[in-house]
This record gives structure tokens, C-alpha cells and sequence, in this order.
């Protein structure tokens, strides 16, 4: 049965996946930084997304990181497991499971390397959704996956109930309004690109899906704190404090560069499964420099 946690507001960063030396998952150091970013007040988390390096790991793996966090954190945020498959076949069998391990609810992505047309697109989530009760957020990001959730496409999809998110990663922050316009409260929108987190706030969003939170949770935590009680200048002030690190989040290296902030930062390592490397040369010194920079002058510093 679905969570009764409240879904859909606050942070919820997009928790890394930790590897051990020999680059087997790290279920230890995985459920560490799950707790850890907890502990320090993110409302939810989203597991296996694109930092959780979904795509880089076997299917048995993603089962047994799913089952860590709902053993380390689950009683305590609502946990929300990115479905990122090839084929729709695979994304209900893994949708399935995900719902009886214990999730509370999933983010749905367009099948991978394939580009839908919408019809196929729309064929493909309500395929998974009937095929799970768990409250479903789809993610909006045609930079990455080459294809727009278009308002068509959520039209199609209005009648699915178990379809009540959108994660919407477009930078043009125009689909806030056209979307809350179009829908209402028909879809909960998240915020889900760094650098436009604030102006999605400010446009509607209900939250914050996020990259960074995983090295600078409390600053995170803060900042839509902050925004939520009105306080529009300490929000931006720390919304300008932390760029250009939320630039990262919208670059191709974006698991590099968070993993790598997430070791400066104390909170894991930077290890990540092939093709990816890690960060080297100017862009490894450029993101040190950044992450540095915001660690000596962070709003929210450790008590």
C-alpha cells in the first residue's frame, strides 16, 4: 500500500551510490550517506536516480540498495526509487518489486537510448503505472533523455491516479507556470534542476529534488526553509552563496562532480562505476575550488 508520509515538498536530495575499492556496491557507506543526509532534515529521498548511477548497476544490485534504505531510513522520510530501464517489460518488473520491497513511491523515466514518440512515451508510463498502487513522479529532462514529457503527453495521462508528480529538469522555467496553468493541482511539480531551484519555488513548485543536497544538506534544508516562511532574502542570499556549484548539476559530470564534493565535504567518495571517470585536470582543480570556497564560507556550517 502507498506511504501515508507526505510526498512531494521539501529536499529531497538524490543520494549517491557508494563503491567499495573494487567497485562492488558499498552497502555500508550507501546506507551512511542516506542516514547521514536524514539526519541532517531532507524531507525525502530519491534513490537510483541519475547520482545514484541507476544505469551503471545490475538489477540485483538496485533491489539490494532499495532494501538498505528502507532498513536505514524508511521509517523516517518518504523514499522514492528511480525506475530507469530499457524496455517497458523491465521497468514494470522492477517497479513491481521496488512497491514490495517498500518504497514509497517511484520517478518514473522514459525508457533509456530510445527516443518515443509521445504516444509510445504515454504508452510506457501508463504501462507502469497500472502495473504498481505507488504514487508516481515522472521526470521531465529533454536535455538528458532527448525527449519532452509535453503538456500532450500529461493531457493523455491525466485519467492514470497513480500519476501525481511531475520532476521537471527543463531549464526553461516557463513550464512551471504553463504547467500549474494547464493542470492546476492536478500534478505536483517539482523543482528538479539546481541552478533553477529557487525560481521553481517561486513559480509553484512544491519541492526540491536535488544534486548538491548531497554535499551541502543543511544549506539545502535551509534555503527552502527560508523561502517557505517568507523569507525571500535570506533565501537568496543563500541561493547566491551556493552557485556556481548548482551549475554542476546541469553539466554531463554531474555524479563526478557531486561525488567529489560529496568526499571534500566528508560524506563519501568519489568513486563511480565506468564509462565514467572520476573528475581530472582543470575541471577536478575548478570543482575543488568551488566546493572549497562554499565549505569555507557555508551559511549553515556543522553545530
Amino acid at each position: 500500500m502507498p506511504s501515508t508520509k507526505t510526498l512531494w515538498t521539501g529536499v529531497y536530495p538524490a543520494a549517491t551510490t557508494q563503491f567499495a575499492p573494487d567497485y562492488s556496491v558499498d552497502s555500508d557507506a550507501t546506507q551512511a550517506v542516506q542516514t547521514a543526509l536524514v539526519d541532517d532534515g531532507v524531507d525525502g529521498l530519491i534513490l537510483l536516480g541519475t547520482c545514484g548511477e541507476n544505469n551503471s548497476l545490475e538489477g540485483d544490485e538496485k533491489r539490494k540498495i532499495l532494501a538498505g534504505a528502507v532498513e536505514a531510513v524508511g521509517a523516517r522520510v518518504p523514499l522514492v526509487a528511480g525506475v530507469s530501464e530499457f524496455t517497458t517489460e523491465r521497468a514494470v518488473a522492477y517497479a513491481k518489486d521496488a512497491e514490495k520491497i517498500g518504497v514509497d513511491a517511484l520517478m518514473l523515466l522514459p525508457a533509456m537510448v530510445y527516443v518515443p514518440t509521445t504516444e509510445e512515451l504515454v504508452a510506457h508510463f501508463r504501462t507502469v503505472a497500472e502495473a504498481t498502487s505507488l504514487p508516481i513522479m515522472l521526470y521531465n529532462n529533454p536535455p538528458a533523455y532527448r525527449v519532452n514529457v509535453s503538456a500532450e503527453a500529461l493531457e493523455a495521462l491525466a485519467d492514470v491516479p497513480n500519476i501525481v508528480a511531475v520532476k521537471e529538469s527543463a531549464p526553461d522555467t516557463r513550464r512551471f507556470t504553463d504547467l500549474i496553468n494547464r493542470f492546476g493541482d492536478r500534478y505536483s511539480v517539482m523543482a528538479g534542476l539546481d541552478d533553477v531551484a529557487l525560481e521553481g519555488m517561486m513559480l509553484g513548485a512544491s519541492g526540491w529534488v536535488s544534486g548538491l543536497t548531497s554535499a551541502f544538506p543543511r544549506e539545502s534544508v535551509r534555503l527552502i526553509a527560508a523561502f517557505n516562511e517568507g523569507n525571500i532574502e535570506e533565501a537568496r542570499a543563500i541561493y547566491r552563496w551556493f552557485m556556481p556549484l548548482l551549475h554542476l548539476d546541469a553539466e554531463h559530470d554531474l555524479v563526478q562532480s557531486i561525488k567529489l564534493a560529496e568526499t571534500i565535504m566528508g560524506r563519501g567518495t568519489e568513486r563511480v562505476r565506468m564509462p565514467r571517470l572520476p573528475l581530472s585536470g582543470k575541471r577536478r582543480d575548478d570543482v575543488i575550488k568551488w566546493v572549497e570556497t562554499c565549505k569555507a564560507t557555508r551559511p549553515c556550517p556543522d553545530a
